[in-house]
C-alpha cells in the first residue's frame, strides 16, 4: 500500500506542478509581469507552503527546535538539486538584473539569518519580527517592480486562452495537488524507509527535509521544461527568501527558536553554495547542463556527510 501511496503522490505533484505553472504563466501574460516576479511571488510563497506550515505548527506547539534545519535543508536543496536539475532539462539564463537584485538578496537573508544565531544562539520574537518586517519590504519592492516593468512595455503582450477563472482553479487546483502529493510522498517513503531499519534521525535528514522541497523540484523542473527558465529560477530565488524571512520569521514571532552549533556549519555550506551558483550564473549569464550536474554531485557530497556526521 505504500508503494500505491509513493506513486499516487508523484502523479498527484507532476500534475498539479504542471496545471500550476500552466496558471501561473497565464497570470504573468495577463497582467504584464515578468515571469520572474510570479515566480518569485506566487510561485514561490505556493511552494513554500509545507515548510510554512510545519514550521508554524511546531512553533504553537513550542517544539520548534528542528525549525531552522528544517529551512536550510530546504534552501541548500533549493538551491543545488532544484536549480541542477532545472538546468540539465534546460539551461537557465539568468538576467543582469537577477544577478545584481534577487541573487544577493537571497544570500543576504542567509547572512541575516546567521548573525542572528551566532550572537544569541536563537532566534528571539525580536528577531522574528524583524524578519517578518523585511520580508513584507521585501513584497513592496517586488509589486514596485513589477509596476516599473509594466509600465515600462509599450505593447500589451499576447495573453495566453485561459480566462480568469481558468486561471484560478489551475493555481488554487494545481497548489492544492502539489500539496497533497508531497504529503503522500514524504509519508509513503518514511514509512518504506523504517520497514528496511533506517533511523528516524537519517529519515528526518533525507526523506522529510527533501518531502517539503517536492514542490519547488516539481514545480521549477515542470516550468523548465515548458521553457519558464526565469518561473522556474524565481521560485528557487523566491522560495529560499521566504524560506528565512517568512516561514523562521513567523516561527520565530510565535515562539523562540533555538540555534544550534550544526545549523551554524549548515549555514555556513548554504552561504558557500549560494555563492557558487552565483558564480556559475556570472560567468556565462546562464547555469549550463554541465554546471547543474556540478551541483547535484555537490549536493550528493553534502548529503553523505549529514549522514555520518
Amino acid at each position: 500500500m505504500d508503494y500505491v501511496l509513493l506513486l499516487a503522490g508523484f502523479i498527484l505533484l507532476i500534475k498539479g506542478a504542471d496545471y500550476f505553472v500552466e496558471g501561473s504563466a497565464s497570470v504573468a501574460a495577463k497582467l504584464q509581469v515578468p515571469p520572474m516576479i510570479i515566480g518569485l511571488t506566487v510561485v514561490a510563497m505556493g511552494t513554500s507552503a509545507p515548510e510554512c506550515a510545519v514550521s508554524t505548527a511546531a512553533s504553537l506547539k513550542g517544539d520548534n527546535a528542528v525549525a531552522v534545519s528544517n529551512v536550510i535543508g530546504s534552501n541548500i536543496f533549493n538551491l543545488m538539486m532544484v536549480c541542477g536539475i532545472c538546468a540539465i532539462f534546460s539551461p537557465l539564463s539568468v538576467k543582469a538584473k537577477t544577478l545584481k537584485k534577487e541573487f544577493p538578496l537571497s544570500v543576504l537573508a542567509a547572512v541575516i539569518l546567521m548573525a542572528a544565531g551566532y550572537l544569541q544562539m536563537e532566534i528571539s520574537r525580536i528577531d522574528g519580527l524583524v524578519l517578518l518586517a523585511l520580508f513584507v519590504a521585501f513584497l513592496v519592492w517586488l509589486v514596485k517592480e513589477a509596476q516599473r516593468v509594466r509600465d515600462s512595455q509599450e505593447e500589451p503582450e499576447k495573453t495566453r486562452n485561459l480566462n480568469n477563472w481558468l486561471c484560478f482553479l489551475y493555481i488554487a487546483g494545481g497548489m492544492a495537488a502539489i500539496v497533497a502529493g508531497g504529503d503522500l510522498v514524504v509519508d509513503a517513503a518514511a514509512a518504506i524507509a523504517e520497514s528496511f531499519g533506517l533511523s528516524a534521525t537519517l529519515i528526518g535528514l533525507t526523506i522529510v527535509a527533501m518531502g517539503t522541497s517536492l514542490p519547488e523540484l516539481v514545480t521549477s523542473a515542470v516550468a523548465a521544461r515548458k521553457g519558464e527558465t526565469d518561473m522556474a529560477l524565481g521560485n528557487v530565488i523566491g522560495s529560499n527568501i521566504f524560506n528565512i524571512l517568512l516561514v523562521l520569521g513567523l516561527a520565530g514571532a510565535i515562539s523562540p527558536i533555538e540555534v544550534l552549533k550544526v545549523n551554524m556549519i549548515d549555514g555556513i555550506i548554504l552561504i558557500g553554495m549560494s555563492c557558487i551558483v552565483w558564480i556559475f550564473a556570472w560567468c556565462k549569464k546562464q547555469i549550463s547542463r554541465m554546471e547543474g550536474a556540478v551541483m547535484i554531485a555537490v549536493y550528493a557530497v553534502y548529503l553523505g556527510y549529514i549522514c555520518i556526521r
